[in-house]
Protein backbone atom coordinates (compact mmCIF):
# COMPACT_ATOMS: atom_id res chain seq x y z
CA UNK A 1 0.00 0.00 0.00
CA UNK A 2 1.23 3.64 -0.42
CA UNK A 3 1.94 5.86 2.62
CA UNK A 4 -1.40 7.86 1.31
CA UNK A 5 -3.21 4.85 1.64
CA UNK A 6 -2.18 3.63 4.54
CA UNK A 7 -2.21 6.70 7.18
CA UNK A 8 -5.66 8.18 6.72
CA UNK A 9 -8.49 9.05 4.02
CA UNK A 10 -11.45 11.02 3.27
CA UNK A 11 -13.88 9.16 0.91
CA UNK A 12 -16.16 11.72 -0.68
CA UNK A 13 -19.11 9.88 -2.42
CA UNK A 14 -20.01 12.01 -5.30
CA UNK A 15 -23.00 10.23 -6.02
CA UNK A 16 -24.51 10.59 -2.69
CA UNK A 17 -24.12 13.99 -2.89
CA UNK A 18 -25.98 14.31 -6.48
CA UNK A 19 -28.87 12.30 -4.69
CA UNK A 20 -28.94 14.77 -1.61
CA UNK A 21 -29.33 17.91 -4.45
CA UNK A 22 -31.73 15.81 -6.12
CA UNK A 23 -33.44 15.33 -2.40
CA UNK A 24 -33.67 19.01 -1.81
CA UNK A 25 -35.22 19.93 -5.05
CA UNK A 26 -37.69 17.71 -4.60
CA UNK A 27 -38.04 19.55 -1.28
CA UNK A 28 -38.60 23.14 -3.17
CA UNK A 29 -40.00 21.90 -6.61
CA UNK A 30 -40.90 25.32 -7.68
CA UNK A 31 -37.36 27.17 -6.66
CA UNK A 32 -34.32 26.68 -8.02
CA UNK A 33 -31.15 26.05 -6.08
CA UNK A 34 -28.22 26.93 -4.89
CA UNK A 35 -25.62 24.80 -3.53
CA UNK A 36 -23.65 26.19 -0.87
CA UNK A 37 -19.50 25.37 -1.83
CA UNK A 38 -18.22 27.86 0.95
CA UNK A 39 -15.15 26.85 3.25
CA UNK A 40 -13.94 24.22 0.57
CA UNK A 41 -17.82 22.24 0.04
CA UNK A 42 -17.40 22.27 3.82
CA UNK A 43 -14.22 20.34 3.60
CA UNK A 44 -15.36 18.33 0.92
CA UNK A 45 -13.55 19.81 -1.94
CA UNK A 46 -15.78 22.56 -3.87
CA UNK A 47 -14.65 22.08 -7.67
CA UNK A 48 -15.80 18.15 -7.54
CA UNK A 49 -18.22 18.54 -4.81
CA UNK A 50 -19.70 22.04 -7.19
CA UNK A 51 -19.41 19.93 -10.95
CA UNK A 52 -21.83 17.07 -9.09
CA UNK A 53 -24.30 19.52 -7.88
CA UNK A 54 -24.59 20.95 -10.77
CA UNK A 55 -25.20 17.56 -12.87
CA UNK A 56 -28.20 17.29 -9.79
CA UNK A 57 -29.78 20.29 -10.97
CA UNK A 58 -27.86 23.14 -8.93
CA UNK A 59 -29.07 26.02 -10.62
CA UNK A 60 -26.79 28.38 -8.55
CA UNK A 61 -23.32 27.89 -6.49
CA UNK A 62 -22.58 29.92 -3.86
CA UNK A 63 -19.34 30.73 -1.88
CA UNK A 64 -18.67 32.80 1.34
CA UNK A 65 -15.65 34.65 0.30
CA UNK A 66 -14.51 36.44 -3.52
CA UNK A 67 -11.63 34.23 -3.40
CA UNK A 68 -13.43 30.93 -3.22
CA UNK A 69 -15.77 32.02 -6.10
CA UNK A 70 -13.07 32.77 -8.58
CA UNK A 71 -10.98 29.94 -8.14
CA UNK A 72 -14.39 28.15 -9.21
CA UNK A 73 -14.17 30.59 -12.03
CA UNK A 74 -10.25 29.74 -12.87
CA UNK A 75 -11.82 25.49 -12.35
CA UNK A 76 -13.93 25.69 -15.44
CA UNK A 77 -17.26 26.82 -13.95
CA UNK A 78 -19.38 28.96 -15.68
CA UNK A 79 -22.70 28.30 -14.05
CA UNK A 80 -24.61 31.19 -11.94
CA UNK A 81 -22.40 31.42 -9.22
CA UNK A 82 -22.71 34.28 -5.37
CA UNK A 83 -20.62 35.05 -2.92
CA UNK A 84 -21.41 37.16 0.17
CA UNK A 85 -18.70 37.65 2.17
CA UNK A 86 -16.65 41.03 1.16
CA UNK A 87 -14.25 43.75 2.64
CA UNK A 88 -13.24 46.63 1.60
CA UNK A 89 -10.24 46.44 -1.39
CA UNK A 90 -11.73 42.97 -2.12
CA UNK A 91 -11.24 41.96 -5.81
CA UNK A 92 -14.84 43.43 -6.74
CA UNK A 93 -13.21 43.95 -10.32
CA UNK A 94 -12.01 40.37 -10.82
CA UNK A 95 -15.47 39.05 -9.63
CA UNK A 96 -17.51 41.23 -12.16
CA UNK A 97 -15.80 40.36 -14.77
CA UNK A 98 -15.87 36.48 -14.12
CA UNK A 99 -20.15 37.17 -14.14
CA UNK A 100 -19.78 36.70 -10.80
CA UNK A 101 -23.32 37.91 -8.41
CA UNK A 102 -21.80 39.94 -5.14
CA UNK A 103 -23.47 40.61 -2.31
CA UNK A 104 -23.95 44.14 -1.12
CA UNK A 105 -25.36 44.73 2.38
CA UNK A 106 -24.07 48.91 2.68
CA UNK A 107 -23.42 51.51 0.86
CA UNK A 108 -19.90 51.20 0.79
CA UNK A 109 -20.00 47.76 -0.81
CA UNK A 110 -22.26 49.32 -3.55
CA UNK A 111 -20.14 52.07 -3.65
CA UNK A 112 -17.22 49.67 -4.06
CA UNK A 113 -18.99 47.38 -6.87
CA UNK A 114 -20.26 50.35 -8.87
CA UNK A 115 -16.70 51.72 -8.99
CA UNK A 116 -15.30 48.68 -10.57
CA UNK A 117 -18.28 47.94 -12.43
CA UNK A 118 -16.97 51.07 -14.24
CA UNK A 119 -13.38 50.40 -14.15
CA UNK A 120 -14.33 46.81 -16.20
CA UNK A 121 -16.44 48.27 -18.46
CA UNK A 122 -19.49 46.07 -17.11
CA UNK A 123 -22.60 45.87 -15.44
CA UNK A 124 -21.99 44.27 -12.25
CA UNK A 125 -24.44 41.48 -11.21
CA UNK A 126 -25.36 42.67 -7.70
CA UNK A 127 -27.83 41.06 -4.90
CA UNK A 128 -28.60 43.25 -1.50
CA UNK A 129 -28.77 41.68 1.66
CA UNK A 130 -31.55 42.64 4.10
CA UNK A 131 -30.79 41.80 7.84
CA UNK A 132 -33.99 40.15 8.84
CA UNK A 133 -32.94 39.95 12.47
CA UNK A 134 -29.93 37.72 12.37
CA UNK A 135 -27.28 40.23 13.28
CA UNK A 136 -24.54 39.16 11.36
CA UNK A 137 -24.17 40.97 7.42
CA UNK A 138 -27.19 42.52 5.35
CA UNK A 139 -28.14 46.25 5.57
CA UNK A 140 -30.75 46.98 8.56
CA UNK A 141 -34.23 47.83 8.01
CA UNK A 142 -33.65 51.28 8.92
CA UNK A 143 -30.91 51.77 6.28
CA UNK A 144 -32.29 49.80 3.24
CA UNK A 145 -34.65 52.50 1.61
CA UNK A 146 -30.90 54.52 1.39
CA UNK A 147 -29.53 51.43 0.12
CA UNK A 148 -32.53 50.54 -2.73
CA UNK A 149 -32.34 54.53 -3.80
CA UNK A 150 -28.74 54.10 -4.47
CA UNK A 151 -28.45 50.54 -5.98
CA UNK A 152 -31.76 52.00 -8.05
CA UNK A 153 -29.93 55.06 -9.07
CA UNK A 154 -26.79 52.67 -10.03
CA UNK A 155 -29.50 51.03 -12.16
CA UNK A 156 -30.36 53.82 -13.97
CA UNK A 157 -26.83 55.24 -14.37
CA UNK A 158 -26.14 51.48 -16.51
CA UNK A 159 -23.73 50.47 -13.71
CA UNK A 160 -25.05 47.58 -11.94
CA UNK A 161 -28.35 45.36 -12.06
CA UNK A 162 -29.74 44.29 -8.70
CA UNK A 163 -30.41 40.56 -9.54
CA UNK A 164 -31.26 39.41 -5.76
CA UNK A 165 -32.81 40.09 -2.69
CA UNK A 166 -31.77 38.05 0.10
CA UNK A 167 -31.88 37.13 3.97
CA UNK A 168 -30.78 34.48 6.49
CA UNK A 169 -32.10 32.68 8.76
CA UNK A 170 -31.05 32.94 13.05
CA UNK A 171 -33.16 30.10 13.87
CA UNK A 172 -34.17 27.88 10.98
CA UNK A 173 -32.99 24.71 12.92
CA UNK A 174 -35.40 25.02 15.78
CA UNK A 175 -38.53 24.54 14.54
CA UNK A 176 -41.43 27.11 16.08
CA UNK A 177 -38.89 29.36 16.86
CA UNK A 178 -40.67 33.12 17.04
CA UNK A 179 -37.62 34.90 14.95
CA UNK A 180 -38.83 32.54 11.93
CA UNK A 181 -41.99 34.16 11.16
CA UNK A 182 -40.70 37.57 12.39
CA UNK A 183 -37.63 37.10 9.84
CA UNK A 184 -40.07 36.14 7.02
CA UNK A 185 -42.52 39.65 7.68
CA UNK A 186 -39.63 41.62 7.54
CA UNK A 187 -38.30 39.79 4.73
CA UNK A 188 -41.48 40.16 2.55
CA UNK A 189 -41.65 43.92 3.84
CA UNK A 190 -38.34 44.63 2.01
CA UNK A 191 -39.00 42.88 -1.07
CA UNK A 192 -42.21 44.69 -0.73
CA UNK A 193 -40.48 48.04 -0.55
CA UNK A 194 -37.45 47.64 -2.97
CA UNK A 195 -39.96 46.44 -5.72
CA UNK A 196 -41.88 49.21 -5.53
CA UNK A 197 -39.25 51.72 -6.13
CA UNK A 198 -38.75 49.95 -9.46
CA UNK A 199 -35.85 46.92 -9.12
CA UNK A 200 -36.65 43.79 -10.40
CA UNK A 201 -34.99 40.89 -9.17
CA UNK A 202 -34.43 37.37 -11.06
CA UNK A 203 -34.61 35.76 -7.55
CA UNK A 204 -35.17 36.69 -3.81
CA UNK A 205 -34.04 34.04 -1.51
CA UNK A 206 -33.53 33.12 2.24
CA UNK A 207 -33.82 29.09 3.21
CA UNK A 208 -30.50 27.35 4.56
CA UNK A 209 -30.77 24.17 4.51
CA UNK A 210 -33.03 23.45 7.62
CA UNK A 211 -36.08 26.32 6.38
CA UNK A 212 -35.25 24.06 2.83
CA UNK A 213 -36.39 21.18 4.34
CA UNK A 214 -38.84 22.48 6.78
CA UNK A 215 -40.30 25.60 6.00
CA UNK A 216 -41.82 25.95 2.27
CA UNK A 217 -43.11 29.28 3.13
CA UNK A 218 -39.36 30.31 2.80
CA UNK A 219 -38.55 28.92 -0.21
CA UNK A 220 -39.09 32.05 -2.52
CA UNK A 221 -37.28 31.41 -5.96
CA UNK A 222 -34.29 30.15 -4.42
CA UNK A 223 -33.16 27.93 -1.57
CA UNK A 224 -29.76 27.81 -0.60
CA UNK A 225 -28.78 24.59 1.00
CA UNK A 226 -25.07 23.70 2.78
CA UNK A 227 -25.07 21.38 5.10
CA UNK A 228 -27.89 19.39 3.77
CA UNK A 229 -25.86 18.67 0.03
CA UNK A 230 -23.38 17.27 2.03
CA UNK A 231 -26.17 14.69 4.19
CA UNK A 232 -25.43 16.10 7.41
CA UNK A 233 -28.46 17.03 9.59
CA UNK A 234 -28.57 20.88 10.40
CA UNK A 235 -29.45 19.96 14.26
CA UNK A 236 -31.19 17.20 16.24
CA UNK A 237 -34.54 19.36 16.66
CA UNK A 238 -34.86 19.08 12.37
CA UNK A 239 -33.88 15.23 12.74
CA UNK A 240 -31.65 12.94 11.08
CA UNK A 241 -30.37 12.76 7.50
CA UNK A 242 -32.20 9.62 6.62
CA UNK A 243 -35.58 11.35 7.67
CA UNK A 244 -34.99 13.48 4.59
CA UNK A 245 -33.69 10.50 1.71
CA UNK A 246 -30.18 12.29 2.40
CA UNK A 247 -27.06 10.65 2.68
CA UNK A 248 -23.54 11.71 4.28
CA UNK A 249 -21.17 12.34 1.64
CA UNK A 250 -18.05 12.09 3.23
CA UNK A 251 -16.50 8.62 5.13
CA UNK A 252 -13.03 9.79 7.30
CA UNK A 253 -11.08 6.57 7.95
CA UNK A 254 -7.14 5.39 8.68
CA UNK A 255 -4.99 2.58 9.05
CA UNK A 256 -3.95 1.43 12.55
CA UNK A 257 -0.09 1.92 12.31
CA UNK A 258 0.68 0.43 16.02
CA UNK A 259 -1.05 -2.18 17.85
CA UNK A 260 0.50 -3.67 21.27
CA UNK A 261 0.26 -5.34 24.46
CA UNK A 262 0.84 -3.38 27.93
CA UNK A 263 0.28 -3.75 31.51
CA UNK A 264 -2.47 -2.91 33.61
CA UNK A 265 -2.02 0.82 35.41
CA UNK A 266 -0.20 2.40 31.79
CA UNK A 267 -0.78 5.76 31.18
CA UNK A 268 -2.07 6.78 27.66
CA UNK A 269 -1.20 9.87 25.80
CA UNK A 270 0.15 13.37 27.46
CA UNK A 271 -1.18 13.83 30.85
CA UNK A 272 -2.14 10.51 31.40
CA UNK A 273 -5.87 11.09 31.48
CA UNK A 274 -6.50 7.66 30.91
CA UNK A 275 -4.59 4.66 32.55
CA UNK A 276 -5.48 1.07 31.47
CA UNK A 277 -7.38 -1.07 33.80
CA UNK A 278 -5.48 -4.10 33.14
CA UNK A 279 -3.44 -5.77 30.31
CA UNK A 280 -5.30 -4.75 27.08
CA UNK A 281 -3.95 -3.68 23.72
CA UNK A 282 -4.20 -0.58 22.49
CA UNK A 283 -4.12 0.94 18.66
CA UNK A 284 -2.39 4.26 17.19
CA UNK A 285 -4.66 5.89 14.64
CA UNK A 286 -2.45 8.35 12.69
CA UNK A 287 -4.71 11.75 12.90
CA UNK A 288 -4.53 14.57 15.14
CA UNK A 289 -5.90 17.79 15.76
CA UNK A 290 -3.88 19.00 13.20
CA UNK A 291 -5.72 17.00 10.74
CA UNK A 292 -9.16 18.19 12.15
CA UNK A 293 -9.68 15.58 14.97
CA UNK A 294 -11.33 17.80 17.71
CA UNK A 295 -8.30 18.05 21.23
CA UNK A 296 -12.08 17.69 22.74
CA UNK A 297 -12.57 14.12 21.59
CA UNK A 298 -10.31 13.05 23.99
CA UNK A 299 -12.32 10.67 26.13
CA UNK A 300 -15.01 10.83 23.84
CA UNK A 301 -15.00 10.32 20.25
CA UNK A 302 -16.37 7.31 18.88
CA UNK A 303 -14.75 4.93 15.89
CA UNK A 304 -15.17 1.68 14.61
CA UNK A 305 -13.02 -0.87 14.67
CA UNK A 306 -12.84 -4.41 13.12
CA UNK A 307 -16.87 -4.27 12.95
CA UNK A 308 -16.46 -3.28 16.93
CA UNK A 309 -17.38 0.46 18.81
CA UNK A 310 -14.81 2.03 20.42
CA UNK A 311 -13.85 5.47 22.14
CA UNK A 312 -10.69 7.90 22.20
CA UNK A 313 -8.39 6.56 25.20
CA UNK A 314 -6.51 9.96 26.65
CA UNK A 315 -6.10 13.11 24.89
CA UNK A 316 -6.31 13.34 21.13
CA UNK A 317 -2.66 14.64 19.98
CA UNK A 318 -1.71 16.62 17.16
CA UNK A 319 -1.08 13.68 14.74
CA UNK A 320 -2.30 10.52 16.66
CA UNK A 321 -4.35 9.00 19.28
CA UNK A 322 -5.31 5.87 21.06
CA UNK A 323 -8.12 3.19 21.40
CA UNK A 324 -8.01 1.37 23.79
CA UNK A 325 -9.10 -2.55 22.32
CA UNK A 326 -9.14 -4.62 25.26
CA UNK A 327 -9.00 -8.12 25.16
CA UNK A 328 -9.52 -7.97 21.46
CA UNK A 329 -6.60 -7.90 18.94
CA UNK A 330 -6.12 -6.44 15.44
CA UNK A 331 -2.73 -5.48 12.94
CA UNK A 332 -0.83 -2.60 11.64
CA UNK A 333 -3.23 -1.67 8.53
CA UNK A 334 -6.51 -2.78 10.10
CA UNK A 335 -8.61 0.01 9.08
CA UNK A 336 -10.28 2.48 12.06
CA UNK A 337 -13.84 4.36 10.83
CA UNK A 338 -14.07 7.55 12.14
CA UNK A 339 -17.21 8.54 10.60
CA UNK A 340 -19.56 7.76 7.19
CA UNK A 341 -23.00 7.22 6.75
CA UNK A 342 -23.57 4.22 9.70
CA UNK A 343 -24.39 1.62 7.31
CA UNK A 344 -21.44 -0.46 8.95
CA UNK A 345 -22.42 0.86 12.12
CA UNK A 346 -19.74 3.03 11.96
CA UNK A 347 -20.28 6.44 14.27
CA UNK A 348 -21.55 9.37 11.72
CA UNK A 349 -20.73 13.27 12.02
CA UNK A 350 -23.77 13.73 14.07
CA UNK A 351 -22.47 11.40 16.74
CA UNK A 352 -18.86 13.06 16.84
CA UNK A 353 -20.64 16.54 16.88
CA UNK A 354 -22.48 15.04 19.93
CA UNK A 355 -19.41 13.79 21.42
CA UNK A 356 -17.51 16.86 21.34
CA UNK A 357 -20.18 19.11 21.73
CA UNK A 358 -20.46 20.65 18.82
CA UNK A 359 -22.20 20.59 15.32
CA UNK A 360 -21.90 18.40 12.09
CA UNK A 361 -20.70 21.11 10.43
CA UNK A 362 -17.68 21.77 12.00
CA UNK A 363 -16.90 17.66 12.73
CA UNK A 364 -16.70 17.46 8.35
CA UNK A 365 -15.77 21.12 7.37
CA UNK A 366 -12.45 20.70 10.08
CA UNK A 367 -11.04 17.75 8.93
CA UNK A 368 -7.85 19.22 6.84
CA UNK A 369 -6.16 19.33 3.74
CA UNK A 370 -3.67 16.81 5.23
CA UNK A 371 -6.50 14.00 4.65
CA UNK A 372 -6.34 13.24 1.38
CA UNK A 373 -9.89 13.41 -0.43
CA UNK A 374 -10.84 10.45 -2.58
CA UNK A 375 -13.48 11.03 -5.03
CA UNK A 376 -15.77 8.63 -5.81
CA UNK A 377 -19.16 8.19 -8.01
CA UNK A 378 -18.36 10.67 -10.64
CA UNK A 379 -20.09 11.10 -13.08
CA UNK A 380 -18.76 11.39 -16.77
CA UNK A 381 -21.21 14.48 -17.69
CA UNK A 382 -19.83 17.55 -17.35
CA UNK A 383 -22.62 19.37 -15.94
CA UNK A 384 -21.79 23.45 -15.15
CA UNK A 385 -17.84 22.72 -14.58
CA UNK A 386 -15.00 21.45 -16.83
Amino acid sequence: MSETQMRARAVVDLAALRENVRALRARAPRAGLMAVVKADAYGHGAVPCGRAAREAGATWLGTATPQEALALRAAGDRGRLMCWLWAPGDPWREAIEADIDVSVSGLWALREAEAAAVAAGRVARVQLKIDTGLGRNGCQPADWPALVAAARAAERRGTLKVTGLWSHFACADEPGHPSIQAQLAVFRDSVGHAEARGLDPEVRHMANSPATLTLPESHFDLVRPGIAVYGVSPSAEIGVPGDFGLRPVMTLSASLVSVKRVPGGHGVSYGHKYVTPGETTLALVPLGYADGIPRAASGTGPVLISGKPRTVAGRVAMDQFVVDLGGDDAAVGDEVVLFGPGDRGEPTAEDWARATNTLGYEVVTRISARVPRVYVGESDATGGAA
